[in-house]
């Protein structure tokens, strides 16, 4: 049987704080959201739309835009920020890749997210089916973009090597908040290893973009916020998100505060002025949000970067 987050049921109660009248979603019943929602009900996949709660489903499912979740639904972490179950996973789906490739084909993306839980019982952390994944997809949709949103694989070797040398156009592996913070917040992860990662994953490919994000609101400084920024920079990651943390139910980390629209933008000034090439920052920016058009302004950026240094 499976409980969402059984390791927070001794947890205290935090209630949860009134949002602010900034926070504020529409709701899209369009057709292409009942198109999008039937496709992964057929298919029996998962979204990180559903499963952590995403303010913007509506708005990205109106669009066509779904950021599939693989190697299930259940995580093996108990991240306190997270909506997603914990517990003891289920064997991979042997016929995920298919599954994604088509349905990306289905829904005519030209840019696809893939995520997923983490999968500490697996030997690789999952990074071989991930790979699969990317290659399955990449060969129904010879056109289409591919971002990846990973797992730390730590402890894992250089098993996520698998995984960059499949090529996806993007490398995104989230921080999600500062050093001081991932003891409460990420439990099982480390900060150090996940600048790591970002950084080898350029190292091993320069071409890949990489890209990472970090929530607000959680009990970070703004000078700790700097310093993440600075090490991301010496990581070489390209592109920042920014988000507003939305506390997910009352056993959940407690929200310190709502972070003003106005603070969003003051980090994106500071952001692209220490030099990221896209920074996308506001109370409701997550990973995925958008990410077919920052995928485009950071593949014009570059072009143009280049063709600067050319003439130079």
């Amino acid at each position: 049987m499976k409980i969402r987050h059984p390791e927070k049921i001794n947890n205290p109660i935090n209630p949860i704080k009134k949002k602010p009248d900034w926070i504020r979603t529409k709701i899209h019943n369009t057709q292409n959201y009942f198109k999008t929602k039937e496709i992964m009900n057929k298919k029996k996949l998962h979204t990180v739309c559903q499963e952590a709660s995403c303010p913007n489903i509506s708005e990205c499912w109106s669009k066509k835009h779904a950021t599939f979740m693989i190697m299930g639904d259940t995580c093996t972490r108990a991240c306190s920020f997270c909506n997603v179950i914990t517990g003891k996973p289920e064997s991979l789906d042997l016929l995920e890749p298919i599954k994604i490739a088509t349905a990306t084909k289905e829904l005519n993306l030209k840019h696809v997210v893939i995520t997923s839980v983490d999968r500490d019982d697996l030997d690789d952390g999952g990074a071989d089916h991930f790979a699969k994944v990317i290659l399955e997809t990449k060969k129904l949709n010879e056109n289409t973009t591919i971002e990846i949103l990973t797992p730390d694989f730590l402890r894992k070797r250089e098993s996520y090597k698998k995984v960059v040398n499949a090529n996806p156009d993007v490398f995104n592996h989230n921080i999600e908040t500062v050093p001081s913070l991932y003891r409460k917040i990420r439990p099982g992860s480390n900060y150090f290893a996940s600048v790591a990662l970002l950084k080898s994953a350029k190292q091993i490919n320069n071409k890949i973009f990489t890209k990472s994000g970090i929530m607000m609101g959680l009990g970070e400084t703004k000078n700790e916020v700097l310093q993440v920024m600075d090490d991301l920079l010496e990581a070489n990651v390209d592109f920042l998100t920014i988000g507003q943390y939305l506390q997910p139910s009352i056993k959940h980390y407690p929200l310190q505060r709502y972070v003003h629209p106005d603070e969003f933008d003051e980090l994106k000034k500071i952001a692209l002025s220490k030099g990221f090439l896209i920074v996308a920052s506001s109370p409701l920016t997550r990973s995925s949000y958008h990410a077919d058009d920052d995928f485009n302004k950071m593949k014009k950026l570059r072009e143009e970067q280049t063709q600067c240094q050319r003439l130079q």
